[in-house]
């Protein structure tokens, strides 16, 4: 799978916030003003990789670096327009490593629920007034000398507005009251608001300031994206190619050194807490699963997200590295086309699909310790579901075990009829699918092979279709795919709302318009057993106000839709298998039992918090 989770297996988690040529790799979300951690945080203290640069940067000598691997897509194709939503930039938003780069305000711990101020000091609900107020650090400066203001975050936001970004379904405005204070007027409150304002990398207005006032222009004049001239800024923006990265993080990119294989962030001693980071470079290797493996094995990389095979975990295993699991709150998917398939329109369709289906034995195959079947298949995570759902709720999901006769008896009463051993549709035709996955996935790979012979066996004619992983994305959103191994669940938020938006939007026509497509164009008002639902409307709901028990009842009938629609299929839950290797160029990585391994590593990554903390530090 791909290094990033949206997700689960690859650049992904992708959420709507995500950008769009990522495929996402993620526990409540705290009420707004309950921030802050403590005297000891941050604040207060394609091709074959090449070998490593010069020493490696060991502890005999030379350069401190950390070696980590993520993908990255080199120029021309790739570019610096960072912005969330624009395809093909250098690095995906959704990278761990871009918080080195282009920091948030703050990040967070899933497990005690709590913000680390990073480009910020502090965040201040006013309820009353609907109100959120951002307060900058003072004496923050950008890589090219100019200090980081409030209006560089007005930018930012504002081009979320530009890209379709979620947390204008909660904002109705952004301004700076001063240099370094941010007012955001609350349009619909919402506990997940905060969440959308502390992790946006803040980009710099001296480059995006053109295009973010435009953006704001066409805002306030209440101009929809959707007409003649919000499609051509949206679009031409996306054509915006800065030449070189300004940045505020404590390191930056080096395009001189950039190769097929590998790239060096270099240190900016300007950029945030920079003095509190021991290493002086982090090297990163290019690619998906197959093309870092080997360097991995090599001891060339000291930390990888990837989903590697089973048997290359084992090997790792027996050469000294670590293995950490934390939970992704994600995993692979499923994703139908309902436009060139009407059939799979039935429910009843999807739900025989995921009775053929061993998903227990899909994610053994496809990940071993760290792929485990969903329980409730409530579209989000197995770990949260105890946290929104009560007891009695959770016994009202389907779980979905492999069962043919009901699977038989559900085609059956849909119109579908066998033949020879294999299922005909109502009309006559063989039920023939192309499933597309992508090739470099070591998870996703197994996982889609396992799938179409499983479905195979059961009658389907199923073809497997492996393509590279940065076009699987774009043939989805451009509806040219018949099934597809996507990702469902959020890694890159905690709240069950970002998992919706994961489940419903991301390759649906909601967020596919982004990129002139449909996606999976499945309709998000539906009927279901308890009567007609707005999907949508639900998933906005169940992140609105501040009050959880209401979001809870929002969060639960999402849920028991999703578990009975099966829009997606989730296959099974990831679990993190990255090796970490200590003592070569990295001292430790945190204990097993460290709570904040429970952070996905595709959103609040603990190896980055540990690099800002000096607690993840050279040999």
């Amino acid at each position: 799978m791909s290094p990033t989770g949206t997700n689960d297996s690859g650049p992904n988690e992708t959420g709507a916030s995500a950008r769009t040529n990522a495929v996402s790799r993620r526990h409540v979300l705290q009420l707004f003003g309950i921030a802050g951690v403590g005297a000891a945080g941050i604040g207060t203290a394609a091709c074959s990789p090449s070998k490593p640069n010069a020493s490696g940067g060991d502890s005999k000598g030379g350069d401190k670096e950390f070696h980590g691997a993520y993908p990255y897509q080199l120029p021309p194709k790739g570019h610096f327009n960072l912005a969330a939503g624009v395809t093909d930039g250098i690095q995906a938003s959704t990278s761990p490593y871009f918080d080195l780069v282009y920091p948030s305000a703050g990040l967070y711990y899933w497990a005690d629920k709590k913000w680390e101020w990073m480009m910020a000091e502090s965040g201040t609900l006013d309820e009353a007034n609907k109100t959120y107020t951002l307060k900058l650090r003072s004496g923050l400066t950008w890589s090219d000398g100019k200090p980081v203001t409030a209006k560089d975050v007005v930018s930012t936001f504002n081009l979320h507005w530009l890209m379709r970004q979620q947390a204008w379904t909660f904002l109705a405005d952004v301004s700076a009251k001063d240099d370094t204070t941010v007012l955001f007027t609350i349009g619909t409150p919402s506990t997940v608001l905060e969440r959308y304002i502390l992790r946006a990398g803040i980009l710099p207005d001296s480059v995006y300031g053109e295009w973010a006032t435009k953006a704001e222009t066409m805002r306030k004049a209440k101009t929809s994206l959707d007409s003649d001239e919000g499609k051509k800024l949206n679009g031409d923006f996306q054509k915006f190619r800065p030449e070189n990265p300004v940045v505020s993080g404590p390191f930056n990119y080096d395009p001189k050194s950039m190769t097929n294989s590998q790239m060096t962030l270099v240190k900016n001693d300007k950029g945030l807490f920079a003095d509190k980071i021991s290493f002086s470079k982090v090297v990163l290797y290019n690619g998906e699963t197959s093309d870092v493996t080997p360097v991995v094995l090599n001891k060339d990389v000291d930390y990888a997200t990837h989903g590697f095979a089973v048997a290359t975990e084992k090997t790792l295993l027996g050469s000294g590295f670590r293995i950490l699991r934390p939970p992704v709150y994600s995993g692979p998917a499923l994703v139908f086309n309902y436009t060139a398939h009407p059939e799979l329109s039935d429910v009843r369709v999807r739900q025989a699909i995921a009775y053929i289906l061993d998903r227990a034995e899909n994610g053994t195959v496809a990940l071993g310790d760290s792929g485990k079947p969903c329980k409730f298949m409530a579209g989000f995570s197995d770990i949260s579901v105890p946290d929104w759902i009560s007891d009695a709720d959770q016994k009202k999901l389907q779980a979905y075990e492999k069962d043919e006769a009901k699977a038989a008896q559900l085609l059956q009463a849909a119109g579908w009829k066998q033949s020879g051993g294999k299922w005909m549709l109502p009309n006559g035709k063989p039920a023939a699918y192309d499933i597309k996955f992508p090739t470099e996935f070591a998870d996703w790979n197994p996982a889609a092979t396992n799938a179409a012979d499983q479905l195979n066996k059961f009658g389907f004619n199923i073809t497997k279709r492996g393509i590279t992983f940065t076009q699987l994305t774009p043939d989805v959103l451009a509806g040219k795919f018949d099934f597809a191994i996507q990702s469902w669940g959020a890694s890159n938020h905690p709240h069950p709302y970002f998992s919706y938006v994961q489940d419903l939007y991301t390759f649906n026509y909601v967020i596919a318009a982004n990129s002139g497509g449909k996606g999976m164009n499945f309709p998000l008002k539906q009927t279901t057993s308890a009567g007609p639902i707005d999907l949508q409307a639900v998933v906005e709901k169940s992140a609105q106000g501040l009050n959880l028990d209401e979001q809870k009842k929002n969060v639960t009938a999402a849920a028991h839709a999703f578990n009975e629609l099966l829009p997606i299929i989730p296959l099974w839950e990831r679990y993190g298998n990255n090796p970490a290797l200590e003592g070569k160029r990295v001292a430790k990585f945190p204990a097993d039992d460290d709570p904040i391994l429970k952070n996905a590593p595709y959103a609040d990554n603990f190896v980055i918090m540990g690099m800002y903390q000096g607690k993840i530090a050279p040999v």
